[in-house]
């Protein structure tokens, strides 16, 4: 199916060009979303009519995605949820509770703009793609941790393993002492 893009989508084209779908990509996206018409006689003079409108919307949508952005790119949102002392999550984190996150921190960030690569199934920090406008695109930092104490410690640079690691060291720093304690007290008793 033909179609007239109404702004610009990713990897199919620019706003004002024909191109070429599935017809079930524009039936079920593009036509419902209001980002392409039927490339019909009609569709094409009704947007030769309006294309000065459009580009002037997408323009101020833009400048206000691009403000945003200015504001939004690199920021580090804590995430607190419930894990194992390996650092695994019981659940992952969606780009739902991300856009969440953003929200409570005062910015408007819908889930529909975050892409997630893979699931966040672990603790520590992960990037985020936030695509703020069809030609604006920031990233941002969830701090996945247990407590808010953790995601102070995982931004100052430290891993839940290593601080994992670090707590095993220092009881079985204690537990050796202790023994060589009693050790000592040991061979005091035998000396008497």
């Amino acid at each position: 199916m033909q179609v007239i893009l109404l702004e610009r989508v990713a990897k199919l084209g620019q706003m004002g060009e024909v191109v070429n779908v599935r017809d079930g990509y524009a039936r079920n996206f593009l036509l419902p979303q209001g980002k392409a018409l039927r490339a019909n006689d009609a569709n094409i003079a009704s947007f030769e009519a309006r294309k000065t409108q459009l580009e002037a919307r997408n323009l101020e949508t833009k400048k206000e995605a691009e403000a945003l952005a200015e504001k939004l790119d690199g920021q580090v949102f804590i995430v607190i949820r419930s894990a194992s002392d390996a650092g695994a999550l019981y659940g992952s984190v969606t780009p739902r509770d991300a856009a969440e996150a953003a929200t409570a921190e005062g910015f408007s960030v819908d889930k529909k703009q975050i892409a997630l690569k893979a699931p966040i199934k672990e603790l520590g920090l992960h990037e985020m793609h936030v695509r703020l406008h069809p030609e604006v695109d920031v990233t941002i930092v969830l701090n996945v941790a247990r407590s808010v104490e953790e995601a102070e410690l995982q931004a100052s640079g430290k891993s839940i393993q290593e601080l994992a690691a670090e707590a095993e060291a220092e009881a079985e720093f204690e537990i050796a002492e202790l023994f060589d304690e009693m050790g000592a007290a040991n061979e005091e008793g035998e000396d008497l």
